[in-house]
């Protein structure tokens, strides 16, 4: 069986299926026996093996020829109810499972015990992530009422929020804010809520509050960006970031800007300089750090990478990503005796994650290693 690998969408592919290096677009799957493809099978399809028998049915089509499904029957076909996420066994280990057993499995779960207030939230935390905000919003009010914490006010307070429930979201996040003084979150979304109603005040006030309360959260600096350009320009966006930060050790402006010009390859200098003077701002910032190394990894400047990591090694045993862009940055120059150095480093470190991936990578580079060694050998007897 062979599927298109794309996205959404039908499927636009032109030409018969036997041509040879047939290039399918669309989303929709083509579901045809591997002998369909004579020439060769299309350098962007995913070969799929079927979890359940095949259905005398899909048989029966399928001996008439190659067959188009969607995707929500291809998932069917692989044994999914509903799209496969990916989740963790009670060993950590992760597997796949449909979207519709998971929910299903978390409910019967959440309603063996609605006292047990961790379970709904596990539940809630899922219908969020996969846009099932209605349910959430009832699951959530439930927790609420059973005396739940501030975060179960926020999230409550999304939901609601998301659905343009615009007086109760107002009110529930009004409470997530008086029980999450810290948080900027609360007035982050009273933000939002205020820009759909189109009161421009309220809005500009529970920015400034976001800020008040965290001033290195970077989403509170991205939306006030997006705020002041969408009104009145980049110019003056960057001049509010200047305005706002005057007098501050905080990188998180200049984070919360790049991110506005990091995804495109014609607008990532402007990232660059932005994610340069984020770093300028606190140099101690893994954020800042990650930020400007991730965009020269893009750009290909993987000495600068070097350059500019090599001075934070101390920070790497407690920052997973930080380690490795720097890594993958000696590692693709081939300083194989600094990269041993880290990963010896790294193997020390009290961090879960960042041990088991000094682990891994020192398998890795020990396989390449033994390649080298071999080619060598090989050439010398040649």
């Amino acid at each position: 069986m062979a599927t298109n690998g794309n996205g959404n969408g039908a499927n636009s592919g032109q030409g018969k299926l036997g041509m040879p290096g047939l290039q399918i677009q669309g989303g929709a799957a083509i579901v045809a026996p591997v002998a369909a493809f004579q020439g060769a099978i299309p350098p962007n399809a995913l070969v799929v093996v079927p979890v359940n028998k095949p259905t005398d049915e899909l048989k029966a089509k399928l001996s008439e020829g190659p067959l188009v499904v969607t995707q929500d029957q291809l998932w069917q076909l692989l044994g999914f109810n509903g799209p496969a996420v990916q989740v963790m066994d009670d060993q950590g280990r992760p597997l796949a499972i449909g979207l519709e057993d998971l929910l299903a499995g978390l409910e019967k779960h959440w309603n063996e015990d609605q006292n047990d207030l961790n379970r709904g939230r596990i539940y809630a935390q899922e219908l969020l992530k996969h846009q099932r905000v209605q349910r959430a919003e009832q699951v959530l009010s439930k927790l609420v009422a059973k005396g739940g914490s501030g975060d179960d006010w926020l999230a409550l307070g999304i939901a609601q929020l998301q659905q343009d429930k615009h007086d109760k979201a107002e009110a529930t996040l009004k409470g997530a804010m008086s029980l999450l003084k810290d948080n900027p979150y609360p007035s982050l979304h009273l933000a939002r809520l205020a820009h759909k109603k189109e009161d421009r005040a309220a809005e500009d006030e529970n920015i400034t509050k976001a800020l008040a309360t965290d001033p290195g959260c970077v989403d509170a600096w991205a939306y006030l960006y997006q705020t002041v350009r969408d009104r009145d320009g980049e110019d003056k966006a960057l001049e509010a970031l200047e305005e706002r930060s005057k007098g501050q050790r905080n990188a998180a402006p200049w984070v919360a800007a790049q991110g506005f010009y990091a995804g495109k390859e014609a607008t990532r200098p402007k990232a660059i300089e932005f994610a340069l003077r984020g770093v300028a701002s606190n140099e101690d910032d893994p954020v800042a750090l990650l930020c400007l190394s991730a965009l020269y990894g893009q750009a290909g400047q993987l000495d600068k990478v070097v350059e500019l990591l090599g001075k934070h090694e101390n920070k790497m045993t407690g920052h997973l990503h930080l380690a490795n862009n720097y890594f993958e940055a000696l590692f693709q120059t081939r300083q194989i005796d600094k990269v041993t150095r880290l990963l010896n480093a790294l193997a020390g470190s009290g961090n879960k994650e960042v041990k088991q991936f000094a682990i891994q990578r020192s398998q890795l580079v020990a396989q390449y290693l033994q390649q080298q060694q071999a080619r060598l050998a090989a050439a010398a007897k040649a």
